[in-house]
């Protein structure tokens, strides 16, 4: 199924769409997650910015 979306995404317009991975600490534990959207390029800086 993953195989699917990833070649959905390079076709067409899925050219405009990147997935994003960004680590985000917790203030209550200080431990590290993850937390990963795919998104129009256009937005990427301010998911990063969040």
């Amino acid at each position: 199924m993953a195989k699917k979306t990833v070649a959905t995404l390079r076709e067409g317009m899925g050219k405009n769409f990147t997935r994003v991975i960004k680590m985000v600490k917790n203030p209550q534990t200080g431990s590290y997650s993850f937390k990963e959207e795919v998104m129009h390029n256009e937005e990427i800086k301010d998911f990063l910015a969040r």
